[in-house]
């Protein structure tokens, strides 16, 4: 969804936002992110140890990958606000874990807007709840309410 407003966002609190394109989780994806961060831990990079050893059966996504995906899949969904100069990540108010992703497997993300509040000085905390399904999964992989202030531009 690409045509959203602020006086239009007031009215979506408790809605769907909309559902991003799947996207897979590639064994490079998780070297990069294991790289990045220092954790090399063998269950996401060591793919012959993971196949044998691990309850998974093979490599897993790290859970923090997988959450950092929800940044970019919601930009993707369009659900910055048109007008807005500026989108800052203001933090969580919780996430759970709930399903490991396999290597090799393609999540996709939900959003639904929690709430979206006018502060004093102009700009808007928004409050989504995402959730990462994972295709032919019961379970998703997660769900994190993610906090973001935006500040409007000119005109918005």
């Amino acid at each position: 969804m690409t045509d959203l407003t602020f006086d239009s966002m007031a009215q979506m609190v408790g809605q769907k936002i909309g559902t991003s394109d799947w996207h897979e989780i590639t064994q490079e994806a998780v070297n990069e992110f294991a790289s990045s961060t220092g954790d090399h831990q063998w269950i996401h990079v060591d793919v012959e140890r993971a196949k044998k050893e691990s309850p998974f059966g093979g490599p897993v996504a790290h859970g923090y990958l997988t959450l950092s995906l929800i940044a970019g899949l919601s930009l993707d969904l369009g659900i910055v606000p048109k007008g807005t100069a500026a989108a800052l990540n203001y933090g969580l108010d919780k996430v759970r874990f709930l399903a490991p992703v396999p290597v090799g497997a393609k999540v996709r993300l939900h959003v639904s807007l929690m709430s979206f509040d006018k502060k004093d000085n102009g700009q808007y905390l928004m409050k989504a709840e995402n959730t990462i399904e994972i295709e032919g999964s019961d379970k998703p992989a997660l769900i994190a309410e993610t906090l973001a202030i935006l500040v409007p531009g000119p005109g918005a």
